[in-house]
């Protein structure tokens, strides 16, 4: 099994991105994108110690910052040893709920933990999205129990952040009739990914072509790697290829070229889901190959998890939802 991982640098107008088709978690770098202009209306700074903890609402959307603090708190998930200063806030949900704390538009690298009015940890995540910013997911709270959310950072990197806190809603999608199935093995811990991981493995399926508009997949995570799906579409007679897709979970589509697997690197991406259709378009000679790539944005962490998506193309092929316009099939998703 032959891996590699591959950064390439997209061009933004003063930031630039890596875009990863690794399996695994790049190294770190510095922070990245800068965090959104306060909100007086949202500015509620979290206090320095669970003692004087700022108490907030759920939902909750807030900027503060870390710096000048002092580094009171500290956990593994997984990284560990850091010194970097941390600041508290207190939330009492009215009654049960799950919810979603998310830090994207931080300016640093973040880190977030969860304690329960005993001060026993239930939560805690350092890198969620690309630009290492947290997230933790369907975080399960009691009503009229206090929680304390530290916002800390990994190493010693201090930083403005931006956080919400929603109460999470579950993204299902259903497969349409008729559609093109991926067929890749469950994932679990110790997985060894050798069906349609293109240029990250030798298995028997390094490529998987995709001949039917309508095709389900599952993706997701194992140990410490993702899962990452390499597709060849055939570009339709009009020269224009449109890729709409969704997914239960945030989740990378790529266009790639050039199609060696030494020079290969992403020409556009976009993030769909969870529950949040979105299309990409790609032009190129009628009858030519497309390298397509699917994957989540997030690495492994702990227990495998899979979750579905669904990709509807304008490619020709026979199905049984084969006489439905691309719009009709869009009406499919749940």
């Amino acid at each position: 099994m032959r891996l590699f991982t591959l950064m390439i640098l997209m061009l933004a107008a003063t930031t630039t991105l890596a875009a990863d088709l690794g399996t695994t978690a790049p190294a770190k770098t510095t922070p990245h994108v800068p965090a959104a202009p306060a909100d007086p209306a949202m500015l509620r700074q979290g206090g320095d110690t669970i003692a004087d903890a700022v108490p907030i609402p759920i939902p909750y959307a807030g900027t503060g910052t870390t710096v000048g603090f002092v580094d009171d708190y500290d956990e593994v998930c997984p990284y560990t040893g850091s010194t970097a200063p941390d600041v508290v806030y207190s939330m009492v949900p009215d009654v049960d709920m799950e919810v979603d704390i998310d830090m994207l538009g931080s300016s640093y690298d973040t880190k977030i933990f969860v304690y329960d009015q005993d001060l026993n940890l239930i939560g805690c995540n350092d890198d969620y999205h690309p630009d290492y910013t947290s997230k933790l997911e369907q975080l399960p709270l009691q009503g009229g129990v206090m929680y304390f959310l530290v916002i800390d950072g990994y190493g010693s990197n201090p930083g403005d952040y931006l956080v919400t806190i929603t109460e999470y809603t579950p993204c299902i999608l259903e497969c349409p009739v008729g559609a093109e199935l991926e067929n890749e093995p469950p994932l679990v811990n110790g997985y060894i990914d050798e069906w349609n991981g293109g240029c990250n493995t030798e298995g028997s399926e390094p490529f998987q072509v995709i001949s039917n508009p309508v095709f389900c997949g599952v993706s997701g995570w194992y140990d410490t790697s993702r899962d990452t799906d390499w597709f060849i579409y055939t570009m339709p007679a009009s020269g224009v290829l449109e890729v709409t897709g969704d997914a239960e979970d945030d989740t990378y589509m790529f266009e790639l070229g050039p199609q060696d697997c030494d020079e290969v690197a992403v020409i556009q991406n976009v993030i769909v889901g969870p529950c949040n259709e979105v299309t990409m378009t790609i032009t190129g000679e009628p009858g030519s190959s497309v390298w397509f790539w699917v994957g989540p944005t997030t690495y492994g962490e702990g227990l495998a998890e899979e979750y579905d998506y669904v990709l509807l193309s304008n490619i020709e092929g026979t199905t049984a939802v084969q006489n439905h316009s691309l719009s009709d099939i869009k009406g499919l998703f749940q």
